[in-house]
């Protein structure tokens, strides 16, 4: 390989994966300051608190690259939480506890899709008047904190399996179900076509409202889910502050994985990356001594960055994909010599 292709391959991945660049010096300077952060039990922790995420960043991800929104997931979380917790606290059963989890979180999820995709609302709004309504929901079913829910639930939270903690595990089958699914089949390239164009995609023959749909349950039951293992994990389930902010959160990982709040771009890999960077940066400040204050004004510096960052990255990109091939001008054979054709590169 020439070193003229070394450059561009390099050029190519820095200007795809600013990111990932940026995380890898992020960790090299707090690692070399604190001497801490790639201990194994701090990294335990970061894992954990990223796999909580990334459960419902994917369908959140898919469901922004389809051109929606879902700003309940935090609320749902907490619903989906607290159904868990009491079931737990009462001598339920622990299969029981996590699918009533997930089935709340499905239900919210399934009035977000009935409202937008049939009723043709807005999912902006929509979404984000059922971050108020489901939260209210979760008050009145629980309005005190439950705890307590014994070793077997809590194996969930905090449990390994094959020194691997089991919500990572989980996370990660959740990841590559959805990379798969977005890569390899034909409904996943139309997510990415819903979100570029929608009437283009009606056009082209596309169900535009079984696919947010679809999406829509799944961002609802993951969020259930994730409330589950999040109050496993705390053996406590407090309606009130379960999942406060956890949507910004979410959207912020997702954006500075290089999804496009337009719609139309973005995969799992960049969402992975979107997590870890949040974890690792906020994990970062908090062992250099930064209080939680600072470090929410460095989520909100990070998600307007994420947003600049992939509109940048974006435009770079297109700029060099769009740019015109070489093309070779030559005479015509029997026509005088100003006349040509034009030969374009095979």
């Amino acid at each position: 390989m020439n070193q003229l292709g070394i450059y561009q391959r390099v050029t190519k991945f820095l200007v795809e994966n600013p990111l990932l660049v940026l995380l890898v010096v992020i960790i090299a300077v707090i690692q070399t300051a604190t001497g801490s952060q790639l201990t194994w039990m701090n990294l335990r922790g970061i894992f954990l608190d990223g796999a909580i995420i990334a459960i419902v960043a994917v369908p959140c991800a898919m469901l922004i690259i389809a051109g929606y929104i879902d700003l309940s997931v935090g609320s749902t979380l907490a619903l989906g939480g607290v159904v868990a917790g009491k079931i737990m606290a009462g001598g339920g059963n622990v299969g029981v506890a996590i699918l009533a989890a997930v089935g709340v979180g499905v239900v919210v999820g399934l009035i977000n899709a009935i409202v937008t995709t049939r009723f043709g609302l807005s999912a902006f709004i929509t979404t984000l008047g059922m971050l108020t309504a489901v939260r209210g929901v979760a008050q009145l079913v629980s309005p005190l904190p439950v705890n307590t829910f014994g070793p077997v639930f809590g194996f969930l939270g905090v449990g390994n399996f094959a020194g691997i903690p089991v919500a990572v595990w989980t996370a990660g089958f959740c990841l590559v179900v959805a990379a798969v699914f977005l890569i390899f089949t034909p409904a996943g390239r139309h997510v990415y076509a819903l979100g570029v164009n929608k009437e283009a995609a009606y056009l082209s023959g596309i169900n535009i409202k079984r696919l947010p749909f679809v999406l829509y349950l799944l961002s609802g039951g993951a969020a259930g889910l994730a409330g589950a293992i999040t109050v496993a994990r705390l053996n406590s389930a407090p309606a009130g502050q379960l999942g406060i902010g956890f949507e910004l959160t979410v959207l912020t990982a997702v954006l500075l994985g290089g999804v496009a709040l337009t719609g139309g771009e973005g995969n799992m890999f960049g969402v992975v990356v979107g997590v870890l960077f949040l974890g690792f940066l906020n994990n970062g400040l908090t062992l250099l001594g930064v209080t939680t204050f600072w470090q929410n004004v460095a989520s909100g510096i990070a998600l307007v960055a994420a947003i600049g960052i992939g509109a940048l990255t974006s435009k770079v990109r297109h700029r060099l994909v769009r740019r015109d091939p070489p093309v070779t001008v030559v005479p015509t054979q029997g026509e005088p010599v100003n006349s040509f054709r034009v030969k374009a590169p095979l």
